[in-house]
């Protein structure tokens, strides 16, 4: 039970949190709009004893706190119940979350719900299914749009390979942009289907545009025997993973330039990948790769809406072989 003092803070938390979010709202929603952007961030932990991020997702809310030892179960539907007073949504479109950080970060498929509800929203000309229910993400990260767009305008007649793809929205903004062919590569089959459906959705037809459930390192190995090469390429890991084809651990501080030696072991000479990571304290090493050029663009690939003096929401580099 919570004592009178600690009840009145949260709750002038909470209405900090909504005058903070109404705020931002007003500023970017006509603008995102005028976009057919209908998924973006209005805050993410501004305030530094409000540790929670904020996301509109086509007129529902997903609010997550970022948990820490000392976090107590009433603090977040306070939040929730603010901000969807502040936005006027009603209590059904509000959806709450918990995130750990590090190592004990929720598995990315990993079930919270089983309520199966999707639906479709809009980035630019393309669209994409979202579950804001039943698992730690949503199926559409919305900061690397950007990213995305680059992949789109680089696209046109290339192969390409996107790793860890998750539900697919890379790829179909490479087929969408003209790729000769795209092979996405999950680990988990959930994310096969999930970006099946994507591709559908967005008129995209599987023939040229492969989905294949495996772990990266086992597809790569694969890949090189074969003589599979390509043009383009993503990679965006977890921090941390394990591998179950091969039951090792994968730390991304510890293990990227072993996986990016790998991928570009199948990069065709002139070609172009992007990797990123979502690591807050990463070191990327291009020492010992057979490439011929390692920019970091992260301030290129985030959004105005992900744009925080507190941290850095990702870290991307365009790398040429």
């Amino acid at each position: 039970m919570l004592d009178e003092s600690t009840i009145a803070k949260f709750e002038q938390q909470a209405e900090m949190l909504a005058n903070r979010v109404k705020k931002r709202f007003k500023h970017l929603y006509k603008r995102f709009a005028r976009q057919n952007i209908d998924v973006f961030r209005l805050y993410d932990g501004d305030i530094p004893e409000i540790r929670a991020a904020v996301d509109w997702y086509a007129g529902h809310l997903v609010i997550a706190e970022y948990m820490r030892r000392q976090s107590v179960p009433e603090w977040l539907p306070l939040m929730g119940a603010a901000v969807a007073g502040a936005l006027d949504v009603p209590p059904d479109k509000v959806h709450l979350k918990t995130r750990w950080a590090g190592k004990q970060e929720g598995k990315r498929y990993e079930r919270l719900a089983r309520t199966d509800q999707r639906m479709a929203v809009k980035e630019g000309d393309l669209r994409f299914y979202v579950n804001l229910n039943d698992y730690v993400d949503t199926g559409l990260f919305a900061d690397h749009r950007h990213t995305r767009q680059m992949v789109r305008e680089m696209a046109a007649g290339k192969d390409f390979l996107n790793l860890y793809c998750y539900t697919g929205a890379f790829s179909c903004y490479a087929a969408r942009g003209g790729a000769r062919t795209t092979v996405s590569v999950d680990r988990s089959q959930t994310a096969i289907d999930w970006a099946r459906e994507n591709l559908t959705l967005n008129g995209i037809p599987e023939e040229g545009n492969a989905l294949v459930q495996s772990g990266t390192l086992t597809y790569l190995t694969k890949a090189h025997q074969e003589g599979q090469t390509f043009d383009l390429a993503v990679v965006d890991p977890p921090s941390y993973s394990t591998d179950r084809d091969g039951n090792r651990d994968f730390d991304i501080s510890r293990d990227h330039p072993r996986l990016l030696a790998r991928v570009i072991r199948v990069m065709r000479p002139g070609a172009v990948l992007f990797f990123s990571t979502n690591h807050q304290n990463f070191v990327f090493c291009a020492e010992g790769l057979d490439i011929a050029d390692a920019e970091e663009i992260t301030t290129q690939t985030i959004p105005e809406d992900y744009r925080s003096k507190k941290k850095t929401i990702h870290r991307c580099w365009k790398i040429a072989v």
